[in-house]
């Protein structure tokens, strides 16, 4: 099976004045088709900088990026948000929805930038809401959710563009216990649906929800731990 995603020996690097910071150093990593990666390390140990590159929103200063087995490494600015808008859908720990605008509303975003008409777009808006479980909630606005449904707004969203990848960054760090697991269970669906996931966190047991887990360090990678996974038992019911 040919991976969707191919780093061959990305580097970055960053200017600070007259200091020179390696964010990455050499990465050489293959992630493939359904697969479901958790990428975890230290703070400076490089994640977020990977998680810029990987999700098309930042290019390396060395080495190649296959997405789909199309080299992105250098690609033009206009040429990396069409493939961003494409390929990945995003998830992020602060939701990022507009709050004068409906869930449905938030959703079909994408679907702008992708050229689709508004009929098209609400419609397919309303079938991801619905697979997330909000179907009855798509004319209401953030703050009239609570964090887990805005988190599964967030998640239809990035699924509407029915994307190869969705990139979640800390997508539970603004939740409780209870939600938390909720949120972990429906990418448990999501990737039993076909999606490939790629969830970047510090946290253990968060990453233990992934099958695979790429530890970074000083902008290496560490190990890579297969077959990561551990069973979750939800927590007790609240009183």
């Amino acid at each position: 099976m040919d991976s969707i995603i191919h780093l061959e020996h990305i580097r970055k690097t960053y200017q600070m004045g007259k200091v020179r910071i390696h964010a990455l150093r050499d990465v050489s990593l293959d992630i493939y088709p359904n697969q479901y990666v958790a990428i975890m390390g230290p703070s400076g140990s490089g994640k977020s900088t990977l998680m810029n590159i990987l999700g098309c929103l930042d290019t390396p200063s060395g080495g190649s990026y296959f997405l789909n087995g199309t080299d992105v490494s250098n690609m033009s600015d206009s040429d990396l948000a069409y493939t961003r808008n494409k390929e990945i859908g995003f998830v992020f720990q602060t939701f990022n929805l507009l709050s004068r605008s409906t869930a449905l509303e938030n959703v079909a975003l994408p679907l702008v930038y992708a050229g689709l008409g508004k009929p098209a777009r609400l419609a397919q808006a309303r079938e991801a809401l619905t697979s997330v479980g909000l179907g009855d909630r798509v004319d209401h606005k953030p703050n009239e959710l609570s964090g887990g449904q805005r988190q599964r707004v967030a998640i239809a969203r990035a699924l509407v563009n029915r994307p190869s990848i969705i990139l979640a960054d800390e997508p539970t760090g603004n939740l409780d216990t209870r939600t938390s697991y909720e949120i972990m269970a429906l990418f448990d669906e999501l990737h039993a649906a076909g999606n490939t996931i790629i969830l970047v966190t510090h946290e253990e047991d968060i990453a233990h929800y992934a099958h695979t887990i790429v530890r970074l360090r000083d902008g290496n990678v560490e190990t890579v731990e297969e077959d990561a996974r551990r069973v979750h038992e939800p927590p007790p019911p609240s009183n």
